[in-house]
């Protein structure tokens, strides 16, 4: 594992492993500057330096893009651990009309076990009807019914109970047991993202002519957003700051929470397609016809039988870009499995590792996983628009949360350290989070929000649109 020897390369140790990943140019690293109040999300893991470098690697592959479309200079990028740092907890900022959204259930939580911690994610209404009918729980039940019925019963024997059940209960590991276990050993054969040619037969497309200031790098393009919850609408929002003209896609059975998509869903529109109807279908194919990037978000093959596979799309829509993202991978025993964030940590150790001096399991101080596999996206989308206009083809990146955990654990830093000061709850000198918030009128209320934190000159400061109410567009471009 790298050594953190000081302050400097700490802050470019991460991105330099980032752009690499992302198969960029080593030597435009030099162009990004860092500032910023020390000490932010602080953990035993280097969890703002993985903040810092996805956020950096993504504002390089926007000023990359624009300087392509522009036949310019790159840019200089600026990163700020402010505005990364609060970015990274944007859920937890925002507000509508003074309120405070929800952002977990009550049983979205670590319960005891007979033998050790499990955690379980329910904040979806049929997720948690999953978890209580695995249980033998009745759908009234209460927090005391679930703590009592997995309090008896082996950790692991209730995760394959809930995820048979279709619901999402992970027994807490270590690192170790984690790196022992099949899913663990797939994830160890890949790298923290790939990108991939689907078809070399497409011509290059040219970029949309750009008009307008500020420089955005992503105008005119068009995005079709299938994807759920934190990391894949990040990436999406990111995109639709750049420019874009993002359309998120849900289905009307499984509708997303408002609350969720007044933090997700600036910049972009949304609507709601049966994809199962001939309607929905038809409609659906009408916008790929014209679209530049996929993104999804589901777990792997999910979507397969509506079409939607990589090979799928590229094939009905030459010159694709295709961005697909899970939660453990698309092999390994559990490469079909739901994941969250949350319950990411704990099966990879990184709950065990951040655990208190009883040895109840921690969490990192952000959704950390979600936020710069998000941001990651959103870089990856960006390189690969701007190869497929140089030399044609359609592309497809492939992300995970896992193997962003992976990344955070094993090559980030050399060993898990304490915070860098005695509360990691408190706020760390020197840091104004209103500084990088703004208040924003919606058709939802007025909301409080975190500004975007990827910056370079002449780029945007802010979403050209707040959120909307879900599902409340046409589903047709701009």
């Amino acid at each position: 594992m790298a050594q953190r020897d000081d302050t400097g390369r700490r802050q470019t140790l991460g991105t330099d492993q980032a752009w690499a990943a992302l198969g960029g140019d080593p030597g435009l690293t030099e162009r990004i500057s860092y500032t910023g109040p020390p000490g932010l999300l602080a953990a035993r893991l280097p969890v703002m330096d993985l903040a810092r470098a996805t956020v950096a690697a993504c504002a390089l592959a926007a000023a990359e893009l624009a300087a392509g479309r522009d036949g310019g200079p790159l840019r200089a990028v600026r990163v700020d651990d402010g505005a990364v740092a609060t970015a990274f907890i944007s859920e937890r900022h925002l507000r509508i009309d003074g309120r405070a959204p929800s952002n977990f259930a009550p049983l979205s939580r670590f319960w005891r076990a007979g033998d050790g911690w499990l955690r379980t994610h329910a904040n979806y209404p049929h997720h948690r009807a999953r978890l209580l009918r695995a249980l033998g729980l009745p759908g009234t039940a209460e927090p005391a019914d679930v703590e009592a019925v997995i309090a008896g019963r082996r950790a692991e024997e209730v995760e394959d109970a809930v995820y048979a059940a279709g619901g999402l209960a992970i027994a807490a590991r270590t690192p170790e047991e984690w790196s022992a276990h099949p899913q663990g050993a797939a994830l160890a054969r890949h790298r923290l993202l790939t990108r991939e040619l689907l078809g070399a037969g497409a011509p290059p497309r040219a970029l949309p002519a750009r008009a307008g200031d500020p420089v955005l790098p992503a105008a005119g393009l068009r995005v079709l957003d299938l994807t759920r919850v934190i990391a894949g609408p990040v990436a999406t929002r990111t995109l639709a700051l750049l420019g874009a003209d993002v359309l998120r896609i849900d289905a009307p059975q499984l509708p997303e929470s408002q609350d969720a998509h007044n933090d997700t869903g600036f910049g972009k529109r949304s609507t709601a397609l049966d994809l199962g109807s001939p309607s929905g279908r038809a409609s659906f194919e009408a916008l790929l016809a014209e679209a530049d990037v996929v993104v999804t978000g589901y777990r792997p093959g999910a979507l397969d039988r509506f079409g939607l596979a990589p090979e799928a799309l590229a094939e009905r829509r030459p010159g694709l870009v295709v961005a697909r993202l899970s939660a453990w991978g698309d092999d390994g025993p559990w490469g079909g499995r739901r994941g969250f964030d949350s319950v990411v940590q704990v099966a990879t150790g990184i709950a065990a590792i951040e655990a208190d001096g009883a040895g109840t399991p921690g969490a990192l101080p952000a959704q950390a996983l979600d936020h710069g596999t998000g941001y990651l996206l959103a870089a990856a989308v960006l390189r690969a628009l701007a190869e497929q206009s140089r030399t044609g083809g359609s592309h497809l990146a492939t992300l995970a949360l896992a193997r962003t955990a992976r990344w955070l654990v094993h090559d980030l830093g050399n060993k898990p350290e304490p915070p860098t000061h005695e509360d990691a709850s408190a706020p760390s000198p020197g840091y104004d989070p209103d500084r990088y918030l703004r208040e924003t009128d919606s058709p939802v209320g007025r909301l409080r929000h975190a500004l975007p934190p990827v910056a370079f000159d002449g780029g945007p400061v802010n979403w050209a649109t707040p959120p909307g109410r879900c599902a409340s567009d046409a589903p047709v471009w701009r």
